[in-house]
This record gives structure tokens, sequence and C-alpha cells, in this order.
């Protein structure tokens, strides 16, 4: 099984940055898409960025310019720069991956345990 650990979440003033990572581990043969989501109290989780295993990039239209997702094959770890923060950002960040066990086998959601982002105005 996969396990994903994120870190870099915290307390930011507005206009302010954060990064944060998030690293695979486990037995598996392959990453397809791995990127972050995000859940705001009272809200459903949404996706922020995800980034293929080609490097096709997609963002949240909110956090375009602002947030820029890498990532490091070589080491199956994603980071998320999140710059020019506002407080509407303030959520828990999640780590997902979409994991193959096999080379042909179906794609599985994986889930880190979640990173807590405030930003304060």
């Amino acid at each position: 099984q996969v396990r994903l650990v994120e870190s870099g979440g915290g307390l930011v003033q507005a206009g302010g940055s954060l990064r944060l990572s998030c690293a695979a581990s486990g037995s598996f043969f392959s990453l397809d898409d791995i990127g972050w989501y995000r859940q705001a109290p009272g809200e459903e989780r949404e996706l922020v960025a995800t980034i293929s295993s080609g490097g096709s990039r997609n963002y949240k239209d909110s956090v375009k310019g602002r947030f820029t997702i890498s990532r490091d094959y070589d080491k199956n770890m994603v980071q998320l720069q999140m710059n020019s923060l506002e407080p509407e950002d303030t959520a828990v960040y999640y780590c997902n991956a979409k994991v193959r066990y096999r080379r042909w086998s179906s794609v599985y959601d994986a889930w880190g345990q979640g990173t807590q982002v405030t930003v304060s105005s």
C-alpha cells in the first residue's frame, strides 16, 4: 500500500507564502496524477492543483498565477508553492495520488492525512 505524508502547513499572514510537500512511500508500481485538494470548514473538498505523470499541470482558477505545483519523479514527491496567500485559501490541504499497484492494474485513490493552512487577514 502507498503512504502519503504531507508537510509544510502553518499559519501565515495574507500576502505571505507557504510550501507544501508530499512524499509517497510503500509498495506500488507507479503514480499517475498526483496533487493537492483542500477542504474548508463546512465546504466540500476541492481540487487545488494536480500534475500528471507526463508533467501536465491543472490548477483551480482562483490559484492560477499564485500557486505552482512541481514533482520529483525520482523521489515520488510533489510540492505546492503557494504565494500571495489569501484568507480564502484557509483550509486543510490533502495530498492525493492516483496509484497503480501493477503495470496494467486499475488506478486507486490514495490520500494523505492533511495539513492545515491558515491565512490571517
